[in-house]
């Protein structure tokens, strides 16, 4: 193509008074952004290849750098934004589809932002976490219809539970759209946490096999790494049929990823394309799901909780409520905020709902057919602080997972280019040179820190609520208030108006 019409999306500002020529920038850049003309002693900029990663500006010795967005302005329209033809150009030279990262940026409503949480008072006074005991403790498992006790002890064995101390785990990122500092990152502040992280489709390497115990294991379409052994390394098995960012899309890790560590972990040649079909071919119904989840159960001698992880969609509580009788335990709903490595831009703004609805109409369906015992529920998609956990679980959440939230407590700063695999921050990548900038224990560090404080949060909000446990919190939408709501949002997701 002799000239391209796409403009630079973003433009490097260099402060030549104070540069010192150090070429970090030029080192650290893995998009080629910064490079260093030895002639004339000068770092010069390639403004069409920064993604805004902020890798230059935040390690710059002097700060002589400053990234801005490109101030060039397109004729107002409201119909043909800046950004609608920007993709058009981008098309029309690629003639490929649109990939993006991380979560859908799109100013949708943001539901969590429009609830209110109730606050105890003079009647129901308020209770102090520092002074009194507080309970985030969460078990996540399909629970029995009554509880026999004989003599002061539980009569009967449970269905297999998973024990939480926040209600709070790490989603599913796989080896290959991540690092494998990332992933063991991961599994290090679950394991000191005392929750879980969730190996996504990729396979678990034999290096965290130690961290089995707070390790959900996922079994996809591609089946990568899955066998007798991997089943059960993990506390809990988690069948993926979709997740929020691609619902009803499949799953594609390119051949130039698949190195021999993932090759070895996802059971597949070296330098193959790792491709998980978008449906299970051995699930066209309830009763096939049935099928595989027994036999899961089966081949871990029903020692460990399936759960089933869905997109959040249009009918997802006629869904929840099949799965629920299919034999599964726990239900994982992710909403269309949800990330990923890389999904088509166009499913990801368009396709699927917010998890706020799905999660309450699921909740609602449950109890109303006398089943919500039966299985937990864990949302995901767009969980960014503590408040929104207490929300989900007052809509109806037993847990929540997160993923940007966690991979941004690592270092990420949301360039959402992970699917070029070049990311400067050592998480969404595989180039040895790149990983190594993500070191695991400082990562795992941040995490925990993150959860710590997250969980002090909880509790203040709870006791604030004059309520002692997260369980009893639980499906308490009466604990929600809306607001800037219309009556049928009201309605579905089923509180009051503020106000009322």
């Amino acid at each position: 193509m002799a000239i391209s019409l796409l403009t630079p999306e973003f433009i490097i500002e260099r402060n030549d008074a104070r540069c010192i020529r150090c070429q970090v920038c030029v080192r650290q850049c893995a998009n080629l952004a910064h490079i260093y003309d030895q002639e004339e002693d000068r770092v010069l900029a390639d403004d069409s290849k920064c993604v805004n990663c902020h890798r230059c500006v935040t390690l710059c010795p002097t700060r002589a750098i400053t990234i801005r967005k490109n101030p060039l302005e397109f004729k107002e329209n409201a119909s043909w934004t800046a950004t609608a033809i920007r993709e058009i150009y981008k098309q029309a030279e690629t003639g490929g589809i649109l990939l993006t990262g991380m979560g859908n940026d799109k100013p949708y409503p943001i539901y969590w932002d429009r609830m209110l949480i109730n606050a105890s008072q003079v009647t129901n006074p308020s209770i102090d976490p520092l002074r009194e005991p507080m309970e985030l403790k969460t078990f996540l498992g399909r629970k029995p219809e009554m509880l026999k006790v004989e003599n002061g002890k539980l009569k009967g064995k449970l269905p297999p539970q998973l024990e939480l101390e926040v209600p709070i785990m790490f989603s599913a990122m796989s080896f290959g759209s991540i690092s494998f500092n990332a992933c063991q990152a991961l599994a290090m502040a679950a394991s000191e946490l005392g929750i879980m992280y969730n190996t996504g489709e990729g396979g678990l390497h034999k290096n965290l096999r130690k961290y089995g115990k707070n390790t959900i294991v996922q079994v996809a379409s591609g089946r990568f790494g899955v066998d007798p052994e991997y089943l059960n390394a993990g506390a809990a098995i988690e069948i993926k049929i979709g997740q929020g960012a691609k619902p009803g899309i499949g799953g594609h890790l390119p051949g130039e990823k698949v190195t021999a560590q993932i090759s070895q972990t996802r059971m597949i040649p070296l330098g193959s394309d790792a491709i998980s079909p978008a449906p299970h071919h051995d699930i066209y119904s309830i009763e096939d799901l049935r099928q595989l989840i027994f036999s899961l159960k089966e081949a871990t001698d029903y020692r460990k909780p399936v759960a089933v992880k869905i997109a959040a969609v249009h009918n997802v509580a006629a869904i929840c409520s099949g799965i629920a009788r299919a034999g599964a335990d726990i239900i994982v709903i992710d909403g269309f905020r949800g990330g990923t490595g890389a999904a088509p831009l166009r499913i990801r703004d368009n396709v699927g709902i917010p998890i706020e609805f799905a999660l309450a109409a699921v909740d609602t369906r449950l109890r109303q057919e006398g089943i919500r015992n039966q299985v937990s529920l864990v949302c995901a998609g767009g969980i960014r602080n503590s408040a929104d956990v207490i929300k989900a679980i007052a809509l109806g959440a037993d847990a929540v997972y997160i993923g940007q939230a966690a991979l941004i407590a690592m270092g990420c700063h949301m360039c959402q280019k992970c699917y070029t695999g070049k990311c400067n921050w050592g998480i969404a990548t595989q180039d040895p040179n790149l990983v190594k900038r993500l070191n695991p224990e400082i990562a795992a560090r941040r995490l925990v820190n993150l959860i710590k404080a997250w969980a002090h949060e909880m509790k203040e909000m709870l006791g604030g609520m004059g309520i002692n446990a997260i369980e009893s919190l639980r499906g308490n939408r009466f604990m929600l208030r809306g607001i800037g709501l219309t009556s049928r949002e009201l309605d579905i997701l089923g509180i009051k108006a503020a106000g009322e």
